[in-house]
């Protein structure tokens, strides 16, 4: 019996003893997304651009007749987020509030993001000028921008996600269409 209990002893004894324990290297989340494709949006607005293939259709358009408002909303199903667009005609010399409105939009994003870096963005032969921000943080908004011709065009851009924001966990996404919403920037030709 003392026989039997010394060998089980030695037999648990090597079986229990190997490597010192490795901590395991911290995992990090790998989301791949499509290379981008991009086709003409030409639909009734004054304005034409470029958007991503893997967004929806664009299908409803708000109008706002008398005050030629118009809102259009690009939606990524997969990314779980939308871009929204609203135009408006510049009239009775409201430049400076539109661009006031669309830096308080940006502004008020402040007390929450981590920071807001803006680039401007100056495109001559198309007459698109404006400005891009890229909201760094737990914001409700990682990108917006807006652009115009400054006599008749204005036409702001916000990226929301249909989730709580935990810049962690949405960074991927947002970086993916952070480069989409430049290419609309980029692609904005205006209707005379």
């Amino acid at each position: 019996m003392k026989k039997l209990l010394l060998l089980c002893i030695v037999i648990v004894s090597c079986i229990s003893c190997g490597n010192d324990p490795i901590p395991k290297p911290k995992a990090m989340l790998r989301l791949e997304y499509p290379q981008p494709k991009y086709k003409t949006v030409d639909i009734p607005l004054p304005f034409t651009f470029e958007k991503n293939e893997i967004a929806d259709p664009i299908s409803k358009i708000k109008l706002d007749g008398v005050n030629n408002i118009y809102g259009v909303n690009i939606n990524y199903p997969k990314l779980k987020g939308t871009v929204y667009l609203t135009y408006k005609e510049i009239k009775d010399n409201n430049l400076t509030d539109l661009l006031r409105d669309a830096q308080n939009l940006t502004q008020k994003h402040t007390m929450i993001a981590d920071e807001i870096e803006g680039d401007i963005y100056e495109n001559p032969k198309k007459k698109v000028f404006g400005m891009f921000y890229e909201v760094g943080g737990n914001a409700a908004s990682q990108s917006q921008f807006y652009v115009t011709d400054s006599i008749n065009h204005f036409l702001v851009g916000s990226l929301y996600f249909n989730a709580i924001p935990n810049y962690d966990s949405i960074y991927p996404a947002a970086v993916y269409l952070k480069d989409d919403i430049k290419h609309i920037m980029e692609t904005i030709e205006w209707k005379e």
